[in-house]
């Protein structure tokens, strides 16, 4: 796996299925704290993941409308797991320091997909 600045891979579909795995691993302590924490994790952990798997769809996409389409769902779903994140670190249901680098990797990926969506619209066949 190539990487930008060596802890970052290049390649969105391998970024998005990292991002994935510290979901995974964020909503596991969440599952331990039961209650909230529990309710907010399963959230964040159906979006989270999601962001990679309509990544993955894209490259299987049928048209470009297919791709420009889960393209765009991935950026959904990237927007929502935003909010679910910033509103854990804001209830400090997890320490906020913790939440930092995964909430900025958000927006990265935000940006990224946001990219993606817009040049692919652009872009004639």
């Amino acid at each position: 796996m190539s990487t930008t600045n060596g802890s970052k891979p290049r390649d969105i579909d391998e970024r998005t299925f990292a991002f994935a795995l510290r979901v995974v691993r964020l909503c596991s302590l969440l599952d331990k704290k039961g209650g909230v924490g529990r309710k907010r994790g399963n959230q964040l952990l159906r979006t989270g993941t999601s962001i990679g798997a309509n990544v993955e769809e894209g490259r299987a996409a049928q048209s470009r409308a297919d791709f420009i389409h889960k393209n765009a769902i991935a950026l959904k779903e990237t927007r929502e797991t935003r909010y679910w994140l910033r509103l854990l670190q804001a209830s400090a249901i997890i320490k906020p320091k913790l939440l930092a680098g995964i909430i900025s990797e958000t927006e990265e990926l935000a940006k990224i997909l946001g990219a993606i969506v817009c040049r692919t619209r652009r872009s004639k066949e």
